[in-house]
């Protein structure tokens, strides 16, 4: 078994379209302006266009995108995501979890599952999250960490009910020789983001790898790329995070980038390869990194 996995995140479609007055009522008046006079100018379309460019063209099996897709979850910004997440490709070939940007007031989050429940879509009846998507002889587990939050708060929060049924995901799909990949949006483990905006349950979130463990785990929300492993019950669980794919180089993040992973069955175990793509501070797409997992 060889399976290929493009995973991106925080793309923040924009410009934002004009929101009327009402719109522009509690969070959302902080997350405009600063989109007007801080985000706007640090994402760059052009540049995603660019990293999805370079995905298609490494042609892989899957596409796992973990959230922050929008910006202050305007209704128009959220048809405008829906168009770009389908230009990657079909339902069946690309998976989705929402970030808090997703979530930015609570008026929009059921808005946000309807509209991209066929990238949310699972094998089992129930709640959307978390989803099981087999493919390849892989786990796709996809987790929703986004949450509506205070002004100036990005945390995020799985909850009771999700750690258990990843529980239970993780355990069936280990008993059928799947490889686990869990998705999510915000860094899974307890310091994985600066106060205010990291997971609140992180801490639960590692008991349930640590009993039941997961070969990859993938992430985004901090804008940089990082490496950190979780204890499980056989080895460790690599946590992987991704930069933005939509970040301009040069700026106060990390240049936008992707991570492309080669996933391998063979007869002495699963070998998984990371290739870290993006574009470098002169503005060349390149292979960044490459790291056995």
């Amino acid at each position: 078994m060889r399976f290929r996995l493009a995973h991106l995140s925080d793309a923040h479609i924009g410009p934002i379209p004009r929101p009327n007055l009402a719109e522009l009522l509690g969070k959302r008046v902080t997350g405009y302006v600063n989109w007007l006079y801080k985000r706007g100018a640090q994402h760059d379309m052009g540049v995603l266009a660019r990293i999805v460019a370079d995905i298609k063209a490494q042609a892989p099996d899957h596409v796992v995108m973990t959230g922050d897709i929008v910006n202050i979850g305007l209704p128009a910004e959220i048809a405008l995501a829906k168009d770009w997440l389908g230009s990657l490709g079909r339902p069946d070939d690309v998976s989705f979890t929402p970030g808090n940007h997703d979530a930015y007031v609570a008026s929009v989050t059921e808005l946000v599952h309807d509209v991209f429940a066929p990238w949310t879509s699972g094998e089992a009846q129930g709640a959307r999250f978390p989803y099981l998507r087999r493919r390849g002889g892989v786990a796709l587990i996809g987790l929703d960490s986004g949450v509506p939050t205070a002004p100036f708060v990005a945390s995020g929060r799985l909850g009771e009910e999700q750690c258990e049924a990843l529980a239970a995901l993780l355990d069936a799909a280990k008993a059928e020789g799947l490889a686990r990949v869990v998705c999510l949006h915000h860094p899974p483990h307890v310091g994985g983001a600066r106060l205010l905006r990291g997971l609140e349950d992180a801490a639960a979130f590692e008991g349930v790898i640590a009993r039941h463990g997961a070969e990859l785990i993938v992430h985004g929300h901090n804008h940089k790329p990082s490496l950190h492993r979780l204890p499980g019950p056989d080895a460790a669980a690599p946590v992987v995070g991704v930069a933005s794919a939509s970040a301009r180089p040069g700026g106060h993040y990390p240049g936008a980038a992707y991570n492309l992973y080669e996933i391998e069955r063979q007869d002495e175990g699963l070998n998984i390869l990371l290739r870290r793509r993006g574009l470098n501070d002169a503005g060349e797409m390149i292979e960044l990194e490459s790291v056995e997992l």
